[in-house]
């Protein structure tokens, strides 16, 4: 089949948005990823002691 030129800008616009939606999803899944890490590596929050009032 024979592209006309327009037909041919408009399906390399088209790829061009597929691979940076694909880009784009593969950013959010990384970061995604590393948002976990970060949260696991963090130290656990120190226990506070309440006073004891034995009256």
């Amino acid at each position: 089949m024979v592209m006309t030129h327009t037909e041919q800008v408009i399906a390399n616009a088209l790829a061009l948005v597929e691979a940076s939606r694909a880009a784009r999803e593969r950013d959010q899944l990384r970061r995604a990823a590393w948002q976990r890490k970060v949260e696991l590596s963090r130290p656990l929050p120190r226990p506070v002691q309440l006073p004891l009032a034995l009256n």
